[in-house]
């Protein structure tokens, strides 16, 4: 049976404290996804000296609005091509409605498509929450810590060496 990765919290009164655990959890070899900030408050990126956050959300709207105007282009034309309705010798393809039509599409998809970015972005919906208290709702600042069993020790170290006032580990059964 493989070892499943398990949890560690740790809470700190102020971001100085916070920011020294996660220097702490840095120097111990942890990586950037392997722990998480939890505050009731928001902090600029930053803040405690991890990474910024790398996103893709500006490419969500771009796909969306060629989606949207490709799907619209193909809505009108494909309308106007199958019953033609030729209106006193006038174009079979009448631009003015289609442009109306495509940019409608057009911000559609690009709504859309940006709606789905947001919530892929944000990693939705988290199923398992794991750890986490109350307290960071308060204004603690908690660190989570998600490790091998085997690296649990060298995490609850680091932490405590940084100012942690109070540490939780994940509860789980011993096979």
């Amino acid at each position: 049976m493989a070892n499943k990765r398990r949890s560690v919290l740790g809470l700190f009164n102020d971001p100085g404290t916070a920011a020294d655990g996660v220097e702490a959890l840095q120097n111990a070899g942890f990586g950037a996804n392997d722990f998480e900030i939890l505050t009731g408050a928001p902090y600029p990126e930053g803040a405690f000296g991890e990474e910024p956050i790398k996103h893709r959300l500006y490419y969500f709207p771009l796909v969306g609005a060629v989606v949207g105007l490709s799907l619209a282009l193909l809505a009108t034309v494909g309308t106007q091509l199958s019953w033609p309705l030729v209106t006193g010798g006038k174009p079979v393809l009448a631009i003015p409605p289609m442009a109306i039509i495509s940019y409608e599409g057009t911000m559609l998809g690009a709504i859309l498509f940006t709606i789905l970015g947001i919530v892929f972005e944000s990693r939705l919906p988290r199923l398992g929450l794991g750890l986490y208290d109350a307290r960071i709702n308060e204004g603690k600042i908690g660190l989570l810590v998600a490790c091998e069993p085997d690296q649990m020790g060298s995490a609850i170290d680091a932490m405590q060496g940084a100012g942690v006032f109070e540490i939780k580990q994940e509860e789980w059964e011993k096979a």
